[in-house]
């Protein structure tokens, strides 16, 4: 993957054989998400819990539309904890899970 000006803007890493978890199951992934890098862990020990809300990406959008059209996209098969509207802080505010169920926070300020 590649950003706008042609640098790689994602890496990532399989599991080996021999190494804890499934061989080519993502062990470890890097993105750059708005020039911010963002990593990725996976952990092949099962846990009680899966992706919570207390970790959000928070975007901030330019444009009502800008916001509804990034709500689109995230919320497709996914579910929102705040549906989009006026909750008083912002003009406009979103608070969803995507359909991994990772968290974002979408903003209007």
């Amino acid at each position: 993957m590649r950003d706008h000006s042609g640098e790689p803007c994602a890496r990532h890493r399989a599991l080996w054989s021999g190494e804890d978890g499934a061989e080519g199951t993502l062990k470890l992934a890097r993105a750059s998400i708005g020039g911010v890098e963002v990593r990725v862990h996976n952990s092949p020990v099962h846990h009680a819990f899966t992706f919570t809300p207390s970790f959000s990406f928070f975007v901030d959008c330019s444009s009502q539309e800008e916001l509804e059209r990034t709500v689109d996209v995230l919320a497709k098969d996914g579910g929102f904890l705040m549906p989009p509207g006026n909750y008083g802080f912002s003009r406009r505010f979103a608070w969803l899970n995507d359909r991994f169920g990772v968290s974002w926070q979408i903003n209007l300020p």
